[in-house]
C-alpha cells in the first residue's frame, strides 16, 4: 500500500469527533482505531465515559525500523492521535520490541502535546521483581552479544553466501531491539513508562477484573504473560499450530562473548589467553594481498610464518591450478573464521519469541460477557498458560474468555505461531467473531520476512470470522472505500478510515 496515497478526504470522522464514533459507540461497546503503520502495532481504544467524554486506552505505538519511513509515519500516527484526544487515560506497552515501542522515541516531541494517566507493563518489566531482574540481565546479554556478532559479520571480507543471509536475517531480528537512529528497545520502553510519571502498574496473569475508572460494564481480566518460565521457552508446538513449523535449537555460546573495553570480542570459552596469538581481524589484511608483506611491514618477527601460511592456504588470492590452463582455484571455501557466529542465528530466534511470550494479554469483557481480545504478539507458550486460569471461583477461565471473544487483535502480523490452533482460534466459536492484522505484506518481504502473514492463519481466521478479518494492507484502504461488509456485521457495527493511516471499528 503506497503510504503517499493517505488523505484526509478520505476519512470519515474518527473518535475524537462529537458526531463520530463517540456517538456510535455510546450504545455499542467501544471504539478502536489500528494505525496502519506497516509492521508494528498501535491501537487507539475508547470507552463512553458515565458522566459524558471518553476513556482513552492506547496499546503499543511503534514500529519496526525496517520499514521505509516508519519513524516518519509514526510522528504522523502520534500526531493524530494528539489531534484526537490530549489524554490518554490508560496506556499499555505489551512487550520489549521496537516495533511496539519505537514510537516513543522517534515521536517523543508529539508525546508531549498528551497527558498520559497510568502506563501499564507485564510482571517481566517490573525491576523488583527476581524473575523479572533475571530474564532483564539475559535479554541484556543477548542483545550485547547479538551487537558483538551483527558487527564481526559486517566485517567480514568475502563472508560466503551463507554468512552473507545470516547478517541479513540477523539484521532482520535486531530491527526489534534497535531503531534507525540507534536508539534501543530499553530506552523507548523507559520513555513509555516516564509519559506516566510514576503512575506504573505491573500486571500479572490471573489478575482481575480490574475496572475502567468511570466506565460502566467493562472488566479487563491479565491472561498472559505466564510466571512459568518453561512457557515463556515454548514458542512452537507442532499440534497446536497451522501448517508446518520448523525448529531452532537453543543457543547459548554467544552469551559468553561480549565486546571488550577495545571493542574486540571476549570469548569466554575460548582455549587459549588472549595474549596468545593475534587477532584475525588484525591479522587477515595482511595476509589477504596479492602478495605477503615483508617481515618489516609485520607487527612481530613471529607473524611472518603465519601470514605466509595464511596468505598461501586460506586468505590470499586465488591460485592457479596445475597446468597451464588450468583455471585459478578461489581460496574462499577454506575460511572458517566466520562460522562460530552461525549459532546468532538461533539466539537471536531464542531472543526474539522468548520475548514475543513476555507480551502482557489483555481481555475487555462488557456487560452482556462479549469480550475483545488483545494479544500483543504473544506466541505458543503465553497462549497455552492461558488454559488453566480462572477468576470469580471459577465462574471465569481463560478457554471460557476465548469462546466469548467476539473481536480479536490477531498476534505477531499473523506469524505462524501467534495464532494457537486447538487451545487458541478454534475455541472462538462466537458467530460475531471479528479480527484485525496489523501488517503489510510488503513490507514484510521487503525485511525479508517470507511467509507473514503466513497462509493457513489467514484461513483459518476467514473460516472463522468470514469477511470481518481486516489487514492493515487492504487496498481498499487507499482509496478510502470502506467494503459493505465490514458495517452492520457480527461484532462490527460501523467503520471508517483515514486512507493509509488508520481504520477505525465501533464493536458490538
Amino acid at each position: 500500500m503506497a503510504r503517499a496515497q493517505r488523505k484526509a478526504a478520505a476519512s470519515e470522522p474518527g473518535h475524537g469527533s462529537a458526531s463520530g464514533a463517540a456517538a456510535a459507540s455510546a450504545a455499542h461497546g467501544f471504539t478502536v482505531r489500528h494505525y496502519c503503520q506497516g509492521i508494528g502495532d498501535c491501537h487507539l481504544l475508547s470507552f463512553p465515559r458515565e458522566g459524558g467524554g471518553r476513556y482513552f486506552v492506547l496499546i503499543d505505538c511503534g514500529v519496526h525500523f525496517l520499514v521505509k519511513g516508519g519513524a516518519d509515519t509514526m510522528r504522523e500516527v502520534v500526531a493524530d492521535i494528539a489531534r484526537t484526544t490530549k489524554r490518554i487515560d490508560l496506556l499499555v506497552v505489551t512487550h520489549e520490541h521496537m516495533d511496539h515501542v519505537s514510537g516513543f522515541v522517534s515521536a517523543a516531541e508529539a508525546f508531549k502535546d498528551i497527558h498520559v494517566e497510568e502506563v501499564w507493563f507485564a510482571w517481566t518489566e517490573d525491576p523488583n521483581d527476581p524473575m523479572a531482574r533475571e530474564l532483564d540481565r539475559y535479554k541484556g546479554r543477548a542483545m550485547a552479544a547479538l551487537q558483538v556478532a551483527g558487527a564481526r559479520l559486517a566485517g567480514l571480507s568475502r563472508p560466503g553466501a551463507h554468512l552473507d543471509a545470516l547478517g541479513k536475517g540477523l539484521a532482520q531480528v535486531m530491527g526489534f531491539y534497535f531503531g534507525a537512529a540507534g536508539d534501543n528497545v530499553r530506552r523507548a520502553r523507559n520513555a513509555a513508562r516516564d509519559l506516566a510519571q510514576g503512575k506504573v502498574s505491573y500486571r500479572q496473569p490471573g489478575e482481575g477484573p480490574l475496572a475502567l475508572p468511570g466506565v460502566a460494564g467493562v472488566k479487563v481480566y491479565v491472561l498472559g504473560p505466564p510466571r512459568e518460565p518453561a512457557l515463556i521457552r515454548v514458542e512452537e508446538r507442532a499440534s497446536e499450530l497451522y501448517g508446518l513449523a520448523g525448529g531452532s535449537g537453543m543457543a547459548q555460546a554467544l552469551l559468553g562473548c561480549s565486546a571488550g573495553g577495545d571493542g574486540v570480542a571476549e570469548d569466554d570459552g575460548s582455549p587459549f589467553d588472549p595474549e596468545i596469538g593475534w587477532p584475525l581481524a588484525e591479522i587477515l589484511p595482511l595476509a589477504g594481498g596479492a602478495k605477503p608483506p615483508k617481515p618489516a611491514e609485520l607487527p612481530d618477527r613471529k607473524a611472518a610464518a603465519l601470514v605466509d601460511l595464511l596468505h598461501a592456504h586460506y586468505a590470499g588470492p586465488a591460485v592457479q591450478g596445475r597446468g597451464k590452463q588450468a583455471p585459478a582455484a578461489d581460496q574462499s571455501w577454506r575460511r572458517i573464521d566466520g562460522d562460530w557466529l552461525g549459532v546468532s542465528a538461533d539466539l537471536a530466534l531464542q531472543l526474539d519469541r522468548g520475548v514475543n511470550n513476555t507480551s502482557l494479554v489483555l481481555a475487555f469483557e462488557f456487560g452482556d460477557r462479549r469480550v475483545a481480545l488483545f494479544v500483543g504478539d504473544a506466541q505458543v507458550g503465553n497462549w497455552l498458560s492461558w488454559q488453566g486460569l480462572e477468576w470469580q471461583d471459577g465462574a471465569v477461565t481463560g478457554p471460557d474468555l476465548l469462546k466469548r471473544t467476539v473481536y480479536l487483535k490477531v498476534g505477531h502480523h499473523g506469524s505462524h505461531n501467534a495464532t494457537l490452533k486447538a487451545k487458541g482460534l478454534e475455541l472462538m466459536n462466537d458467530p460475531d467473531l471479528s479480527a484485525f492484522i496489523p501488517v503489510n505484506e510488503g513490507d514484510a518481504k521487503d525485511i525479508g520476512w517470507k511467509e507473514m502473514p503466513f497462509t493457513e492463519i489467514i484461513d483459518a481466521l476467514k473460516r472463522r470470522a468470514g469477511g470481518r478479518v481486516v489487514r492493515a494492507d487492504e487496498p481498499w484502504l487507499a482509496s478510502g472505500a470502506i467494503p459493505a461488509t465490514l458495517a452492520g456485521s457480527g461484532s462490527l457495527r460501523a467503520a471508517r478510515c483515514k486512507a493509509g493511516l488508520w481504520v477505525e471499528f465501533d464493536i458490538a
